[in-house]
Parts: structure tokens; C-alpha cells; sequence
């Protein structure tokens, strides 16, 4: 019985590890390179963790709907390298996105060249 008990906490560490990997994925398997894609907006939330930092534009369409798109780019610790800060982006700034349309065909975007209102360019990525 101890024998079972061990094998089984054993198992549940070794399938535990395997969990954050899951939340990772490449560039090329979640956007196409293909299509490019500008969004100018209005930044509505920022989630800065790991392991990339979201934020969310509100643009608004040629027919004046307004739709929410998701934008990721790289890690903390990454865009910190680049010159980003915490709040170097913050919901109320207005934003010229470039990146890439996410394949799954949603409001979603890689968002590494981030423009402020003022013409700042803040810690973007080339593109790859």
C-alpha cells in the first residue's frame, strides 16, 4: 500500500511539471506571417505576466462598431530588456499596432511594434 501511494505522487509531480510548457506556444504556430495586419486604438486593459505580456485595444471598425482585440508579445522580462516598463502602456493610451493576425481567425494579434499617440515607439520587436 505505501508502494502505491508513492508511485501515485510520483506520477501526479511528473504530469504536474509538464503543465507550463502547455501554456507556451511559438510565434509560427499562433500567427502567419502572411498577414499583417495595422490596428489605431484605445488600450483597454494590460496583463503584464509570463509568459507574455497581453494587452487589449478597443479599434473601431469603418462602420463604427468597436471591437476588443487581444495583442501579445514577448515576457517581462524581455520587453523590460527592450525598454518597456510596467506602465509603459496603459488602458486610455491610443496606439498604432503593428503584427499579425492569429490563425484561428479571432480578434487577436502578435503586437510587438506598439506606437503612442505622441510618435514614442515603445520597446518593439522586429518582426520576424
Amino acid at each position: 500500500m505505501p508502494n502505491r501511494c508513492l508511485v501515485l505522487l510520483a506520477s501526479l509531480v511528473i504530469l504536474g511539471s509538464g503543465l507550463p510548457a502547455l501554456a507556451h506556444h511559438s510565434f509560427a504556430g499562433e500567427f502567419d506571417t502572411s498577414k499583417p495586419i495595422t490596428l489605431t486604438g484605445v488600450v483597454t486593459r494590460v496583463d503584464w505576466e509570463n509568459p507574455h505580456v497581453h494587452y487589449y485595444v478597443d479599434v473601431t471598425a469603418s462602420d463604427g462598431t468597436v471591437v476588443n482585440w487581444s495583442c501579445e508579445t514577448g515576457g517581462p522580462t524581455r520587453l523590460a530588456r527592450r525598454g518597456w516598463i510596467h506602465d509603459s502602456l496603459k488602458p486610455g493610451d491610443k496606439v498604432i499596432v503593428h503584427g499579425f493576425l492569429a490563425k484561428d481567425g479571432s480578434h487577436a494579434a502578435d503586437g510587438r511594434e506598439v506606437t503612442l499617440a505622441d510618435g514614442r515607439k515603445i520597446g518593439s520587436e522586429p518582426r520576424p
